[in-house]
């Protein structure tokens, strides 16, 4: 054992997190992307402007980039299972292998399939049917997002299933239940919509970039781009504050915990409640102070209406402690991470706004009664700026979900403590980390510098590839 003041558990944890996070940067920019560019074909195939079909092919070169970042980082992340969570695989396998399985062989399939027939067939079908590949395409992808978040509400809220009392695992006894989880259906609105939002803000800050070169014969292309980016960003980001608001209905039902958590809330506030917008939260006392406090308004976001009080941690400490300690005994700490859940909701919540406001302004200076967006240059370059700004709320909102479960690994049922492989050693995974962070970072680096070179070779760059487009079958493809 290597003696360096860790544990098994907690660089197991951190492993996770690491992957987890640098994984849940592509996943909804693909998602995203994937939809926005299918939105430009459509377009094209309505209108014939020829400009949505140039966005299509330019931006449909980041989505492919970001698809196939995606994948890789993936299958890193499913290692994870059998090299640290095996005692977790042993527990969950019945229930968690059904909707991974399904994602594999059905929603995978249909998003590899068309993908690749879309790639190389933009001069071999007409507009709409080609359109009609990377619809297909992105409803894969959607599919894809459906059943791992299926296996993941299933940890957050268990439904359809049995303890097997012999070898004291979960046994899957009603699938339709696992699918109506209403965690899924309270979740799956609020990723989806952030992942269009991630998409239009990359495609806008872009865009932004784009016209900072000051290419003329691009200026139309990007200035088209911004304004669609623009706008998808402020619906999107409008509709993701609405579906999250109703994902934390079924939160404040489901683990009472987390959201008092996210609200740094540890005494029950009196009726109304009122939200905390800053404080500072001592975790080893369990006690918040210097608070800075609006009246009220908690009771109207935790309950619709201007009454009613919130229970703190230190009441639902002891409810879960007279619900649980026969099965996990009185020494459990259920107390979840509130630093970092508190701070974590006010970032994901604020660049929400932030880019709804950001969004609003651009749209107003490049408005075509008056567009002066290119002689605000702060604009662009504040633009530029943001686009990578909701890669960091969507990680603050998955810190959320994930550290909010805290103590159990399956909500009520299994801890983390008790899912971890009894043969992984400190030593082994502190190598593992250092070699998946370095990976990833890799794997970051060249994402960005291909994004960087496709923006730099501008929407209208052909390489060698392009030219060729012949049969991959034909003799040609082979030389002579």
């Amino acid at each position: 054992m290597l003696d360096i003041g860790l544990s098994v558990v907690s660089l197991a944890r951190f492993q996770f997190a690491m992957t987890t996070v640098f994984h849940f940067f592509f996943v909804p920019f693909s998602i995203g992307m994937g939809f926005l560019v299918a939105i430009m074909e459509t377009i094209y195939a309505v209108k014939k402007d020829k400009v949505y079909l140039n966005m299509a092919k330019f931006w449909g070169k980041i989505f492919l980039l970001s698809f196939a970042v995606g994948i890789v980082t993936g299958i890193i992340q499913e290692f994870q299972f059998g090299m640290n969570w095996s005692e977790y695989s042993r527990f969950m396998g019945d229930v968690f292998g059904a909707p991974l399985a399904i994602e594999a062989l059905l929603a995978f399939f249909i998003e590899s399939v068309f993908i690749g027939i879309w790639m190389f067939t933009w001069d071999r079908f007409s507009p709409g049917w080609h359109a009609f590949m990377i619809w297909m395409t992105s409803i894969g992808t959607m599919l894809s997002a459906i059943w791992i978040l299926a296996a993941n509400s299933f940890m957050q809220h268990p439904t359809g299933f049995k303890i097997n009392n012999t070898t004291g695992r979960i046994q899957l006894t009603d699938f339709g239940a696992v699918v109506a989880n209403p965690q899924l259906w309270r979740v799956f609105p609020h990723v989806i919509l952030a992942a269009f939002m991630t998409a239009a803000v990359v495609i806008a800050g872009m865009s932004a970039w784009g016209l900072l070169r000051k290419k003329k014969d691009e200026n139309h292309f990007f200035k088209t781009s911004l304004r669609f980016g623009l706008w998808a960003s402020l619906i999107f980001a409008i509709c993701s504050a609405g579906a999250g608001d109703f994902q934390t209905q079924q939160m404040i039902k489901d683990q009472p915990m987390k959201f008092a958590a996210t609200e740094g809330i540890y005494k029950d506030t009196k009726d109304p409640a009122p939200w905390t917008v800053v404080e500072l939260i001592d975790a080893k006392d369990h006690k918040a102070t210097n608070k800075v406090d609006i009246p009220g308004v908690l009771s109207l976001l935790t309950y619709h209406k201007l009454s009613g009080s919130v229970k703190g941690m230190n009441t639902l400490n002891k409810e879960l402690h007279a619900k649980y300690d026969k099965q996990f005994g009185k020494d459990m700490n259920y107390y979840v991470p509130a630093k970092t859940l508190f701070w974590s909701f006010r970032v994901m919540t604020g660049i929400d706004a932030l880019i709804m406001l950001v969004s609003f302004v651009g749209l107003i200076f490049s408005r075509k009664k008056k567009d002066t967006i290119e002689s605000h240059k702060w604009m662009l370059v504040v633009l530029g700026i943001c686009l990578w700004v909701p890669f960091i709320g969507n990680s603050a909102g998955w810190f959320i979900t994930e550290f909010g479960r805290y103590p159990w690994i399956v909500y009520g049922l299994f801890t983390i403590a008790q899912a971890v492989s009894p043969t992984s050693t400190v030593a082994s995974l502190l190598f593992s980390n250092i070699v998946y962070f370095l990976l990833f970072t890799l794997l970051g680096g060249v994402m960005i510098w291909y994004c960087r070179q496709t923006l730099h070779h501008g929407p209208y760059f052909e390489g060698e590839d392009d030219k060729q487009n012949v049969d991959p079958f034909a003799k040609e493809a082979f030389g002579r």
